[in-house]
């Protein structure tokens, strides 16, 4: 169900961005301070109606690496949802492994699916590259997840003797303390994580379109990333490499079992500060995902696949930013990504000051993108990259208590969005 997944990640981004462990300093600081988001937030979509909710965040707490963020909302369509997390939580004896619990908890009403089912499409997947985007189910349900990646610092590069980055900033830009973008070798530059990520996720859907309305999936999430980029929260300069393997073993009470696997790269380019502007930055993301267990069955009937909003799939807040949640999905898909990052020298909020207490802006960041992708039912990379799906649209983001926040507006020859989230859309 894309709504109960927008809402998830819209939270989950609020902590685990895949940002390494670090405390960010302002120049002339000793030591990072513990900084408090507290911030309702009014927003209106095609899912929740007009909503309100408020989102309770400490950074740097409880160590100067970590944060901590509670959030509750509701809808006057009848949704609501609750969510708690933390990242780069460490234990006493293992300085080195990092831990990201996620828990959370929602109820939706008249929720849109890009699943089968749908009688008014025979014989059409919906979620395909040519599918109609009227081929959806809908309906009221729950939500409900939880996982905890557990983060292992390799002693390589900027992560070989320092474990815990000192940023050291001005106005929220990196002028010292770079872990990355030194040199192309992971042995010299960056810093890199093996993680292992258990989850578990039950989402049930009352609708007379489909025979089986819960959806139950239990697994891992294996990565290896190597974080050569400059300042992850805002990168200006290196890449980022990232390698992710999933499996669903079909235990418990899982539906069936699955496999995924996926690769991304980001790479920046730093074209320097010039009048009115403190910062330019080039971004690039390139991102592509498998099902090897995918199977089409004679009847039309999917099966051992990954549900809708992991794996193969295009639409929301990270990737084709124009088309709704979890649009796109099938047993293949590739990915691009060109955007241009702008900070000017002007911050409005300065003119605020009361404001400026509660929210602590920054800086400003104006973002033009475009976007290219596919889905296919298999791995050929010549069918991948025919008929491919676009948008372009304008970002606005900001970087306040030590979080950056975005809201993207983009669209394509069909369709809209606008997406709004905390942290830069890459490597997520």
């Amino acid at each position: 169900m894309p709504a109960a997944l927008l809402v998830t990640l819209l939270l989950a981004g609020l902590l685990l961005a895949t940002l390494p462990a670090g405390r960010a300093m302002a120049e002339g600081d000793e030591a990072a301070q513990p900084q408090v988001l507290l911030l309702p937030f009014p927003f209106f979509n095609e899912n929740f109606g007009a909503a309100v909710g408020a989102v309770y965040g400490l950074n740097a707490f409880p160590e100067p690496q970590s944060r901590v963020i509670a959030t509750a909302f509701g809808g006057t369509y009848g949704a609501g949802m609750v969510f708690l997390a933390g990242q780069d939580l460490r234990l006493p004896v293992l300085d080195r492994l990092f831990i990201d619990p996620v828990f959370s908890f929602g109820y939706f009403q008249d929720t849109q699916s890009f699943i089968d089912g749908n009688p008014h499409f025979p014989g059409q997947q919906a979620g395909s590259n040519q599918s109609s985007e009227d081929n959806y189910i809908s309906g009221s349900g729950l939500d409900y997840f939880a996982r905890s990646r557990f983060k292992f610092l390799l002693p390589l590069g900027h992560g070989d003797e320092q474990i815990i980055p000192d940023y050291e900033l001005d106005r929220g830009l990196l002028v010292g303390g770079a872990t990355g973008a030194s040199s192309l070798n992971p042995i010299e530059s960056g810093r890199t994580f093996a993680s292992l990520r258990p989850f578990y996720r039950n989402q049930q859907i009352d609708t007379d379109d489909i025979d089986e309305n819960e959806f139950r999936t239990n697994g891992i999430d294996l990565a290896l990333f190597w974080d050569n980029r400059d300042f992850p929260p805002n990168p200006s300069q290196g890449q980022g490499v990232r390698m992710q393997w999933s499996r669903d073993f079909g235990l418990l009470d899982s539906n069936a079992s699955w496999t995924a696997m996926e690769g991304e790269i980001d790479q920046y380019f730093d074209f320097g500060a010039t009048d009115g502007w403190r910062q330019r930055v080039l971004a690039f993301d390139a991102w592509t995902a498998y099902s090897p267990t995918w199977r089409e069955q004679p009847s039309g009937k999917i099966v051992h696949r990954p549900p809708s909003y992991t794996g193969a799939n295009l639409g929301g807040l990270w990737r084709m930013r124009g088309f709704p949640s979890q649009r796109f999905s099938d047993a293949a898909a590739v990915y691009y990504c060109a955007e241009l990052r702008f900070i000017p020298d002007w911050n409005p909020f300065e003119a605020w000051p009361w404001f400026q207490r509660i929210v602590g802006v920054q800086w400003l960041q104006v973002v033009p993108f475009v976007e290219m992708g596919r889905v296919a039912p298999s791995y050929d990379v010549t069918n991948l990259h025919s008929s491919m799906k676009w948008d372009a649209g304008l970002g606005i983001r900001l970087s306040a208590k030590g979080f950056v926040i975005r809201a993207d507006a983009a669209a394509s020859d069909s369709s809209y969005g606008i997406q709004m989230m905390i942290s830069q859309p890459f490597q997520f």
